[in-house]
C-alpha cells in the first residue's frame, strides 16, 4: 500500500475561511485506489511554508506521493509549481501534459495551468489544481499511470512492457 501527503495551498484555507474541498476529493480518491493517506496540511501560498512542508512529507515522513492542489494559476500568490520544483531532484513532465491535455478537451483555459511533478528522493509529486471538479478530473486519469510509476521508483514493477491494466 502506498502512502500519500496531500498539501492545499491556501491562504483563506491555512486562516481557516475556506473549506478545503478539493483535499476531500483527493483523501476519497486515493483511499478508493487502495493508497493510505499519511499527512495532510493547509499551507498558505508561501514559497517556504509549501517547500517545508513538501521536504517533511518526503524527507521525514517517507511518503511515496505527495498531492498538492491549488496555487497553479497566474495569481502572484500561486507558486506551488515552483515550490515543487525548488524541491524536486527529477521532473516528471508527462504527467502534467497529460494533465493539461485533458484538460483542453473541456477547455482552453486549461493551456493557463502551470502545474508540474516530479521526484524527490522515492517520493513522487505532483501538483493538481485547486477545483473540486478539476481535482476529479486530472486524478481520475493519472492514478492508474501513477501507480505503476511509483511501483517503478520504489523498485516493484515486475515487467514494464507489459501493458497496464485500466481500473
Amino acid at each position: 500500500m502506498y502512502t500519500v501527503g496531500i498539501i492545499t495551498a491556501s491562504d483563506k484555507g491555512a486562516r481557516g475561511e475556506r473549506e478545503d474541498k478539493s483535499a476531500e476529493v483527493i483523501r476519497a480518491m486515493v483511499v478508493e485506489a487502495g493508497y493510505h493517506v499519511a499527512a495532510y496540511e493547509i499551507v498558505p501560498d508561501e514559497m517556504s511554508a509549501l517547500t517545508d512542508c513538501m521536504m517533511k512529507f518526503a524527507d521525514e515522513l517517507g511518503v511515496n506521493l505527495i498531492l498538492t492542489t491549488g496555487g497553479t494559476g497566474f495569481s502572484k500568490r500561486d507558486v506551488t509549481p515552483e515550490a515543487t520544483l525548488k524541491v524536486i531532484e527529477r521532473e516528471a513532465r508527462g504527467i502534467p501534459e497529460a494533465m493539461r491535455q485533458l484538460s483542453l478537451n473541456i477547455t482552453p483555459k486549461a493551456m493557463l495551468s502551470r502545474a508540474v511533478a516530479g521526484i524527490r528522493g522515492n517520493t513522487l509529486i505532483v501538483n493538481l489544481p485547486g477545483s473540486p471538479k478539476a481535482v476529479r478530473e486530472h486524478l481520475g486519469f493519472i492514478i492508474g499511470p501513477i501507480e505503476h510509476g511509483l511501483e517503478i521508483l520504489m523498485g516493484d514493477a515486475a515487467e514494464c512492457a507489459e501493458p497496464m491494466k485500466q481500473k
